[in-house]
């Protein structure tokens, strides 16, 4: 059975093709079941600023992996990788074509492609954490280079996180830590991947207006609801952009122009980013929502 994936940056109308796509698939006489990989959306209560779909857009057509953490929780791609595949087995098991939707690229790659995670071990990462919080990410960078050139070259000397991640991979296993994609040809699965592109012109108008939206919206009434919910205990949902700017100016720290603006470059920069890792998927020509529902339903039989 074909898994209809769609990637890309965000503004650029995943939502829409993924819900355009399900509507083909049930005209087709078949029925769609839509899988979040977005890590933002697996959070409850971040609507406005991940641009959810709409409650009413989810009763249409079923949505999973949205609103299953809270946000004190933190989210772990390996975790995200297993239950995604159950989810898609279970929607497969109902005869349903499964769509993957999202832009965060790792946690889009965990589940296209035969992604193995490296060996972990609570007490070596905690060691690890202290001497990164002591020594600096530098210090942390020149030791792994010490064990693993190419992986410390990849990850650069500012990711402490990384570095420790890559440092304690490298110690458990005595192996090179891979970073990055795996190899292209191993996809995990028959896949359709459905790549959303914008002219940047175009993509950085969407951008600087999707963030205005948000603060029309209410972000800042939401940032205060997540704020109670446990938001700043956590590690994971802090890092969505927008919700710290309105958490600033809640505070006073900055006026609702500045947060804003600082939003609106924070999103671009991140859009720039998603725009190089799926770079890295196959080239593969646009198509439009029929002919991939009609790709995807041939294979139900199959």
């Amino acid at each position: 059975m074909t898994l209809i994936a769609v990637v890309g940056a965000t503004g650029t109308g995943k939502t829409a093709r993924s819900l355009a796509i399900a509507d083909a698939v049930v005209a087709l006489g078949a029925r769609a079941e839509i899988v979040n990989c977005d890590a933002m959306q697996l959070y409850r209560g971040m609507d406005i600023g991940t641009a959810k779909a709409t409650a009413e857009e989810r009763r249409v057509h079923p949505h999973h992996l949205l609103d299953v953490l809270e946000p004190w929780q933190d989210a772990a791609v390996a975790a995200y990788r297993d239950e995604a595949a159950r989810v898609i087995a279970g929607i497969e098991a109902r005869g349903a074509v499964p769509i993957l939707v999202g832009g965060s690229g790792l946690y889009a790659s965990s589940v296209l492609y035969a992604f193995e995670f490296p060996a972990t071990d609570a007490e070596l990462r905690a060691r690890l954490e202290a001497e990164l919080e002591a020594a600096g990410a530098a210090a942390m960078h020149e030791r792994l280079r010490a064990l693993d050139p190419a992986a410390a070259e990849a990850i650069g000397p500012h990711n402490g996180r990384r570095l420790v991640r890559a440092l304690e991979a490298v110690t458990l296993t005595g192996e090179p830590f891979r970073v990055g994609l795996p190899d292209e040809r191993s996809l995990a699965r028959p896949t359709i991947i459905q790549h959303e592109r914008v002219d940047r012109a175009e993509l950085v108008a969407r951008l600087d207006e999707r963030v205005l939206g948000m603060w029309r919206l209410g972000i800042v009434d939401e940032a205060r609801a997540l704020r109670e919910a446990g938001i700043e205990r956590g590690t994971t949902a802090q890092q969505a952009i927008g919700y710290r700017q309105a958490l600033d100016q809640l505070d006073g720290r900055i006026t609702a122009v500045e947060a804003i603006e600082r939003t609106q470059a924070l999103t671009r920069r991140y859009a720039r980013r998603q725009v190089s890792w799926f770079q890295r998927y196959p080239a593969a020509p646009s198509a439009d929502a029929a002919e991939l529902a009609q790709r995807a339903v041939a294979s139900l039989g199959g």
